[in-house]
């Protein structure tokens, strides 16, 4: 159901804010940045699995700007941070000099649109992963980007949060970050209340097989083709910071690499759009940190387990009656093929192999 002051409208079907939200949201931005604020129009943007993205075209001070709003969706899933942290760790990226949205405002008034908010500025650029990883007139040269999208991470790792710049979001750092991700995993599937005993498998797998050096950064954590943008040129902006916390760097680099978010260019292991060895060389260039090849085979496994969990707790969603959604019921089913993929990639020959290569 559309929240009160929002109304559903066009021939389109898309999502269109009523002049009565446009007009509370204008009079807000104006308090918040100290100048006079019209909005034109707002539409809810497509994508965003977890949060509801919305576009506003207004007038700030005299000059038209784009700005994009990012609120919660119905439901969500535990392992995402309120909006009002992820603004924290987009302004702590942004102070850094990285490549993310400007972070404009953040609201805490509910009665301006219904719940909290965050305005960013609006990035060019195309960001559904299916459309970058089959059209190669995105993204410029498809190696040159994979190594960009490597020295962003390592960009990423090298931050360090601070008092009221995200340290207050990540709470305490975990000195064992497998052993913290397999512990969180096996909870969220507690609460999920069904059995899948090949996500318990490679969980147990994963358990098996210890990392040779236990690194804490922070990390992105769901930083994959989707998750950024691009032009014709190349990268344009690294977006949802919603799950970022403490980990183990090779967390990030296993998650981007992982199988399944290679959007069907299982050829291209970074991403589906380029090799691996330009995506390494661009993180280790700009990191001084090496890739430990080891490391990263039992954090793609783990990567194919949490898209599991994650995408029943999706399909929870929508069975809880809480968000009915056609495209969460979906996301549900895909974990019979993570749970597949997974049982694949944990046998011995296999892990071997992986390994070595």
């Amino acid at each position: 159901m559309p929240m009160a002051g929002m109304a559903m409208a066009s021939g389109h079907g898309a999502a269109l804010m009523d002049d009565q939200a446009c007009s509370r949201l204008a009079q807000w931005l104006g308090q918040a940045l100290g100048t006079a604020v019209s909005v034109a129009a707002a539409s809810r943007l497509s994508g965003g699995a977890i949060q509801e993205n919305w576009q506003v075209e207004a007038l700030v001070g005299g000059a038209p700007r784009v700005l994009v709003i990012r609120k919660d969706a119905a439901a969500t899933i535990d392992a995402s941070h309120s909006r009002a942290d992820e603004f924290a760790l987009i302004r702590l990226a942004h102070a850094a000099g990285m490549l993310v949205p400007e972070p404009v405002a953040f609201c805490t008034d509910p009665s301006v649109l219904g719940s909290p908010f965050a305005v960013l500025a609006k990035v060019s650029g195309v960001g559904f992963g299916p459309r970058i990883v089959k059209d190669l007139a995105l993204g410029g040269d498809r190696e040159r980007l994979a190594m960009r999208l490597g020295a962003e991470l390592a960009r990423i790792h090298a931050l360090v949060p601070s008092a009221g710049m995200g340290l207050d979001v990540l709470g305490q750092r975990p000195s064992d970050p497998l052993a913290a991700d397999i512990a969180g995993l096996r909870q969220a599937l507690d609460r999920l209340g069904t059995a899948r005993p090949a996500l318990e498998w490679g969980l147990r797998w994963a358990e098996c097989q210890p990392p040779k050096r236990r690194e804490v950064t922070l990390v992105h954590r769901d930083f994959r083709t989707g998750n950024y943008m691009v032009d014709g040129e190349g990268l344009t902006a690294i977006l949802d910071w919603e799950f970022a916390g403490w980990g183990d760097p090779m967390s990030d680099v296993g998650w981007f690499c992982a199988a399944c978010w290679r959007f069907g260019r299982l050829d291209l292991e970074a991403g589906g759009i380029g090799s691996r060895a330009a995506f390494y060389r661009g993180y280790e260039q700009v990191g001084g940190r090496r890739v430990d090849p080891e490391a990263v085979v039992v954090w793609e496994v783990m990567a194919h387990i949490r898209w599991a969990v994650i995408a029943l707790q999706q399909g929870a969603r929508h069975s809880s009656g809480r968000e009915f959604s056609l495209e969460h019921a979906l996301t549900g089913r895909i974990a019979a093929e993570l749970e597949r993929a997974v049982l694949r990639m944990t046998t011995p020959a296999t892990t071997r192999h992986r390994s070595s290569s």
